[in-house]
């Protein structure tokens, strides 16, 4: 057990530091290492025993309850000091079992814990662990003898022996707050990663799965190390003593799930439920085949995730995935952890360093993101730029100053009319030059200035209407009018009558769909054109404003052509 603490004591300052490193790599990181390594050497001073001692464990007896739950037990345990390093601490006694009973050192009454049960007074449970100060003048070398007389009223069939421990006094207490101390840390740090990712998933827009799974998992490895230790808190009658023990391997069992199911959606892993499934199986088959023995289930339960874990961060990494060969190294880090190191703390720490790669992969993903936002702000000043450029380029200024000159010439009142519909035009472009999506009323009031505009550019006859129209929807700047820019272009201008523009809306339980048709005679039309400057840019804007929840199409149809634009809810 103490070269157990050490090797936990070395591993975690270890940890520790590099992780202070890496994340504060500042003139104070220097000062926190001092402290560290002055604070690790006092450890290993803690833990360090100063008593070498034999109990005759051959001859402790183990059924010594009796028959009746009332039946005072009396258990004798020889013990024997055969060297004491400093005797100007006084020497502690720690005694494991269940039960409540006083503590006798050579017939000499040294404590108590809990109350016996006696004629008409029920027992009062004591706690699974104690401890008890020696007389210095009883605690000389050579053999002695603890008598431990008591009763155990409850749990009766857990059949645990009596356990004994020789150490400082003063170690004994210190020992756990020194543990207590690092786990502490480790558990504040999980507590203030879940409120950080807990906030971020309820005020982000993007609710993505990843971040509250991660949260809930490090709030469930909270709630682990609080439960694990809360022993050193609070005193636990032994009758509860298997209620942490439970609790700890629920906590555990759900942690085995989630931690493998965070990996797979990070890493996109195909055949997900086929092994959810599987995992859940095999755990359920560990808790039934080491039913009762809970440390044995934990480790299973740990091993079982790190095993799926580990073929998920394998795949990752064959696929060429970013932080994949990162997590298949601190997964077998945290199974070489486990396999050296004593189970209490090489579980925690195994699943440090698993939280921690997991981690890792938020900080790509959270680069992935910013990378993928200042990409879509370069596309939107692009998209801003496309739509200033589609009314201000020197072909279609050129031809349309022609128009108005003529215009002006041949009647100046309907060339007035002109100007006007040009400066609405404009004036609409300028306003919904920097948005995203503007209402859809504002967008037909665009569309139908243009047409106004092309009616005396073209002298061709061009009417609109609309169908079922939702005043309060929204759509990207530019794209129906976009749409009609090709109308207009590749229709034959009809010899009697108009070119017919028709917006129809209709909604469905799953997507809404906007719907133009153009009632005039085609011209032939280039394959390519279906991926023609006027295209792309409608899809562009589709991307920025619904990502790939979106269909576009375009195609001719008997009366002329049809283009759709059907937008589905986000999932």
């Amino acid at each position: 057990m103490q070269t157990a603490l050490r090797a936990f004591e070395m591993h975690f300052c270890i940890r520790y530091l590099f992780y202070l490193y890496l994340m504060y790599r500042s003139p104070f990181f220097i000062v926190l290492l001092l402290l560290m390594f002055s604070s690790c050497k006092q450890y290993t001073e803690y833990v360090k025993s100063d008593v070498t001692y034999y109990v005759d464990d051959e001859n402790r007896p183990h059924d010594y309850l009796g028959k009746s739950d009332n039946s005072v037990f009396k258990v004798p345990i020889e013990i024997e000091i055969l060297k004491r390093e400093n005797k100007s601490t006084p020497l502690g006694l720690q005694v494991t079992a269940f039960g409540s009973f006083d503590v006798y050192w050579d017939g000499v009454f040294v404590g108590s814990n809990g109350k016996m049960a006696k004629s008409g007074q029920p027992e009062i449970p004591g706690t699974e662990l104690t401890y008890y100060q020696i007389p210095e003048k009883l605690a000389n070398k050579g053999k002695h003898i603890v008598t431990v007389i008591g009763t155990q009223s409850k749990i009766r069939d857990a059949n645990r022996s009596i356990g004994l421990k020789l150490e400082s006094f003063l170690r004994l207490h210190r020992a756990p707050l020194v543990v207590m101390s690092f786990m502490n840390l480790m558990a504040g740090a999980f507590l203030i990663a879940f409120i950080y990712y807990f906030f971020l998933y309820i005020n982000s827009t993007r609710k993505e799965a990843t971040v509250l799974l991660f949260g809930i998992i490090c709030l469930l490895f909270f709630c682990l190390l609080i439960i694990e230790y809360v022993k050193f808190y609070i005193d636990i009658p032994y009758t509860h003593f298997y209620t942490r023990l439970q609790t700890v391997g629920l906590l555990t069992f759900v942690i085995s799930i989630l931690v493998p199911w965070y990996f797979m959606l990070q890493f996109s892993f195909k055949r997900k439920r086929l092994f959810l499934f599987l995992l859940i199986v095999s755990l359920l088959t560990i808790y039934l085949v080491y039913y009762g023995h809970y440390d044995y289930t934990a480790i299973y339960f740990s091993y079982a995730m790190c095993a799926l874990s580990l073929i998920i961060a394998i795949d990752a990494a064959f696929r060429k995935i970013k932080g994949g060969l990162i997590v298949v190294i601190g997964l077998l880090a945290s199974v070489i952890v486990n396999k050296y190191m004593f189970y209490d703390f090489g579980l925690f720490i195994a699943f440090t360093i698993i939280v921690l790669s997991m981690l890792y992969l938020h900080t790509i993903r959270a680069k992935a993101l910013e990378e993928a936002h200042n990409a879509s702000l370069l596309l939107s000043s692009r998209l801003q730029l496309e739509l200033v450029k589609k009314n201000i380029q020197p072909h279609f200024l050129r031809n349309t100053l022609t128009s108005l000159i003529d215009w002006i010439e041949e009647s100046p009142q309907q060339g007035v009319v002109f100007i006007r519909a040009l400066a609405d035009e404009f004036d609409i472009m300028n306003a919904i030059a920097e948005d995203t999506l503007i209402p859809i009323q504002q967008e037909i009031e665009l569309c139908r200035k243009h047409l106004e505009v092309m009616s005396f550019r073209k002298e061709v006859c061009y009417n609109w209407e609309e169908k079922n129209i939702d005043a309060n929807e929204e759509i990207p700047p530019a794209v129906i009018h976009t749409i009609i820019e090709n109308g207009i272009t590749h229709s034959f201008p009809p010899k009697q009558g108009c070119i017919t523009f028709c917006l129809s809306f209709t909604r469905e339980k799953q997507y809404k769909q906007y719907t133009l048709l153009t009632l005039a005679k085609n011209r032939n039309r280039k394959k390519e054109n279906s991926n023609g400057t006027g295209f792309k840019y409608i899809k562009a804007r589709l991307n920025e404003s619904y990502g790939s929840n979106w269909e576009f199409d375009s195609f001719a149809i008997e009366e002329g052509w049809c283009t759709t634009i059907k937008i589905f809810d986000k999932k």
